[in-house]
């Protein structure tokens, strides 16, 4: 092959790899584009897990969340990164594809946290790992960490039953 044929697949591999990278996360830049598309009332249930790649319990949680994902048919799985937008490329998405995440993961890139927390509960200080679990007008939330798998099924399966 000549070096410009070379040159040229190199280019279509590297151009199909970051299009394939950039689909892994989708990224809302106001809560309210997030609120729209995300928080909707419907008949599913969705837990939906506040977390950060440099948050050490969200990092510990991600795994009990993915088994949640794969094992609970019952719930959609969604995992809102409070990362910075700048972050997407260089930590976000090296941090998704080295621990291979099978949920849905979004960036709620606005950063102005006291317009919205507010929003999603009364009570939310801000503080992370924080899950939300919706269904239809019903939600439950949590301000804290999950210990393992079997204590987050078991909150996501009491909201269940109550629903």
């Amino acid at each position: 092959m000549t070096k410009k044929v070379i040159l040229t697949l190199f280019v279509l591999l590297f151009v199909a790899f970051s299009v394939q990278a950039q689909e892994k996360v989708t990224v809302y830049d106001t809560y309210d584009d997030f609120a729209k598309n995300v928080l909707v009332e419907d008949e599913n249930v969705y837990v939906i897990n506040f977390w950060a790649t440099w948050c050490a319990p969200c990092i510990k949680e991600l795994p009990y969340f993915e088994k949640l994902n794969a094992e609970n048919k019952n719930v959609k799985v969604i995992l809102v990164s409070l990362d910075s937008k700048k972050d997407l490329d260089k930590k976000l998405i090296p941090f998704i594809e080295k621990r291979k995440l099978k949920s849905k993961v979004l960036l709620l890139a606005d950063k102005d946290y006291n317009t919205w927390l507010s929003k999603v509960d009364a009570d939310w200080s801000g503080a992370i790992p924080a899950t939300l679990i919706i269904s239809g007008m019903k939600k439950q939330f949590a301000e804290r960490d999950f210990e393992n798998f079997e204590e987050l099924n078991q909150y996501v399966n009491s909201f269940i039953n109550l629903k």
